[in-house]
Formats: structure tokens, C-alpha cells, sequence
């Protein structure tokens, strides 16, 4: 019997895509289903009644919610091919934590610059700077999050590289991380990520539309 795999997932949404990225470093087929968040199809609302947000993963009928813990289902269930996170007991510990860190330092950054009104922009700015200069000194001089190999952490972050230039673009400021940039150039060689990721012009016409929607420029 087949596996059946859907994604209720947002085009834009950088917990979706790295979602899509487990999924294509799995070389997972899966049926993609974009939501509109605006109008939430009964799917979405049936498979995540507690939270009602994507990324939904529905594997033979039964839904995982939450990016990360979606991407340790796949990473776990997957088993046989491509290990996201690491072996080492303290290292996937590490690896969980600073996934953690993003979700609630780089995105709730950002989100203070491309989803509030312009008097947030300075707290926003100063907080995702602060935020990536940490996970600058996390990554040291090791090409990837997992040292030499490609993984969970890496998963967890690079979505939101497409989202840079939004940030920098809204905020009018330069972000100024270096290490991360030559980083996410080298996650960008994999088909995985780089067929994974919305466009950074996309992204932005949609931030913009959002803005002027909500009133917030």
C-alpha cells in the first residue's frame, strides 16, 4: 500500500518551507495543498483544530502539526536515507534548542519589521541583528550548522535567509551577517532548498500587499 503524504502548507510561509524541504531531502512525493489563510479550507481546520495554522503534515490520515516537530517526524519516520538530526544525544539536544532560538528570537524579530507598524521597527531590528550574530557564533567556521553535513538546524534556518531582504527592505537597514550569508549561499546548492524556498521578490510583494492591507505603513 502507497504512503499517503499531504502538505497543507502557505507558498510564503518559512515553516512551510522547511517542511518542503525535509520532504525533498527524504525524496517524500507528497500532495501539496495551498491554504488560504484568510479563508481556512475545513481540511486545515479538521487536522489542526488547536493551533488552525500551517504547516499541517497528514501522513496516512493522521496530522502532525508544527514545523519542527514535522520535520522530526519525517527525520524519524524517514529513517533510511539523509539523517537531519544528529546521532549524539547532546548534539540533537544543541540541535532542538537553537531551532527553539529561531522560532523565538529571528522569526518574532522579524515579525516586528515586515508585520507591525513602523514604531516597532527599531526594537524589531535590533533584536534580529542581536539574534543572528548569536547564531553566527554557533556556526563558527563549520560550513553548516551540522558541521560537514546538512541537517535539522540547517532546516530550521535557511527558509528565512529568502527572508532577508524583506526585513532589510521594510526596516531600511542592512543586516550585516556575513557568516550567515556565505552559509546560506552554500545551503542554496542543494536541490532540496533551492526548489524549497519562495522567491525573495515574491515574499516581498506579498509583505507589501499585507502592509498596505493592514494599514501598518
Amino acid at each position: 500500500m502507497a504512503e499517503e503524504v499531504i502538505l497543507l502548507d502557505f507558498h510564503y510561509s518559512m515553516f512551510g518551507m522547511r517542511v518542503r524541504i525535509a520532504l525533498a531531502e527524504k525524496g517524500i512525493k507528497y500532495e501539496y495543498k495551498e491554504e488560504n489563510l484568510r479563508n481556512k479550507s475545513p481540511l486545515l481546520l479538521q487536522n489542526n483544530p488547536i493551533h488552525k495554522k500551517i504547516p499541517v503534515l497528514i501522513h496516512n490520515g493522521q496530522p502532525i502539526c508544527e514545523s519542527l516537530n514535522i520535520v522530526h517526524y519525517i527525520d524519524e519516520f524517514w529513517n533510511d536515507t539523509n539523517p537531519l538530526l544528529p546521532f549524539d544525544p547532546y548534539q540533537r539536544a544543541q540541535a532542538r534548542f537553537w531551532a527553539d532560538f529561531i522560532d523565538k528570537k529571528v522569526h518574532e524579530g522579524g515579525r516586528k519589521i515586515w508585520a507591525s507598524k513602523v514604531d516597532q521597527h527599531e526594537i524589531g531590528k535590533k533584536e534580529l541583528k542581536e539574534s543572528l550574530k548569536q547564531l553566527e557564533e554557533v556556526l563558527g567556521d563549520e560550513p553548516y550548522f551540522g558541521g560537514d553535513t546538512f541537517g535539522f538546524l540547517d532546516v530550521a534556518l535557511i527558509p528565512f535567509y529568502h527572508w532577508f531582504y524583506t526585513y532589510e527592505t521594510v526596516g531600511n537597514f542592512k543586516l550585516g551577517c556575513p557568516k550567515l550569508i556565505a552559509w546560506a549561499k552554500r545551503c542554496l546548492q542543494r536541490e532540496s532548498v533551492s526548489k524549497s524556498l519562495a522567491s525573495e521578490n515574491d515574499i516581498y510583494e506579498f509583505v507589501l500587499s499585507f502592509r498596505k492591507r493592514l494599514e501598518l505603513d
